[in-house]
């Protein structure tokens, strides 16, 4: 068992190293090429970010392991807004840009209501896979033709561009080479001693993906939205979070399916997706309807960490 945390957390670090490399070294390739920062930002840097849950998500599901893929999906959109909005808001109140709260969510909510209606036959296959797919594609290409009038989002992703590294021709695919097979293998090794950990504790491959893993995943996030609060950036903060979880719905939760068809049981469909909804929804009510400001609160940030708390308790008496 030591053995397979040890590799388990290796994994994660290795994981969390290669993704900020890959990334680093495709934004710089990507500019490099004479690409416009607005398409950088809207492209590599957003789907970069979500490139740990993807890759583990298809090592998983190339492993015919679906289940761990599905709680991973499932499991960093919980921990993204339980866990990370939760910590953060506590730390500073996190506040609603106009353009999160216009369009961003709105999709966020509808990507989730999506998910739960393809996942209500428990039933995850290729067919539900190609619906994610084109939601993220409709998406993308509203991004494409709105985003270059948000003021906001310019500043966003300006800033997101100027934490990345500057680097030569050369420089750039050396980091996307290394970072992209680290990234692979550190997920290979990741996927591995997450169903080693599952049978020697006689769980799930689901527990595991909705706990370990997706906390693991989701590290990164947490640091980003720590960073972006303290800096004096919550609108930013929390546009990562409901970007990178309508990634999760729109393109992790779509591989499993891409690769190989996936049978779930009720747990998964209404304790562990309709948590995912049902924390998507309260978001949606502190930036809509309870507070005369649009704003996460250190109460309400409290009100969703100890629900992210209560379900891992759930999750761990129900293992």
């Amino acid at each position: 068992m030591w053995i397979q945390l040890t590799l388990l957390v290796f994994g994660f670090v290795a994981l969390i190293w290669s993704a900020d490399k890959f990334l680093s070294g495709a934004a710089a390739t990507a500019a490099n090429m004479g690409v416009s920062k607005m398409m950088i930002g809207l492209t590599v840097v957003s789907i970069g970010t979500s490139a740990p849950e993807i890759v583990v998500a298809t090592m998983a599901a190339l492993d015919r392991n679906s289940l761990l893929a599905v709680g991973n999906a499932i499991g960093s959109n919980i921990a993204n807004i339980g866990l990370v909005l939760g910590i953060t808001a506590i730390i500073t109140p996190l506040s609603f840009s106009a353009n999160v709260r216009s369009k961003e969510l709105p999709w966020l909510i509808g990507a989730t209501f999506l998910a739960v209606i393809l996942l209500f036959d428990r039933r995850l296959d290729f067919v539900d896979g190609t619906i994610l797919l084109l939601g993220l594609a409709y998406i993308l290409w509203q991004l494409v033709v709105t985003q270059s009038d948000s003021e906001y989002s310019t500043d966003a992703i300006s800033t997101e561009l100027d934490d990345l590294p500057e680097m030569t021709n050369r420089q750039s695919i050396v980091w996307l080479t290394v970072g992209l097979i680290v990234l692979l293998v550190s997920a290979q090794i990741l996927v591995y001693a997450a169903t080693n950990i599952a049978t020697a504790l006689g769980v799930s491959d689901m527990i595991i993906g909705l706990t370990i893993v997706a906390v693991g995943t989701s590290l990164p996030e947490l640091a980003a939205t720590l960073g972006s609060a303290i800096k004096g950036q919550p609108d930013i903060a929390i546009g990562n979070i409901v970007g990178s979880n309508i990634l999760n719905i729109l393109a992790v939760l779509a591989v499993p399916g891409l690769i190989h068809a996936t049978d779930m049981d009720h747990a998964a469909l209404w304790r562990d997706s309709g948590m995912m909804l049902a924390l998507t929804l309260m978001l949606a009510l502190f930036a809509y309807g309870l507070n005369s400001r649009a704003v996460i609160t250190r109460f309400e940030g409290s009100v969703m960490l100890m629900a992210w708390i209560g379900y891992n308790l759930l999750l761990i008496q129900q293992a």
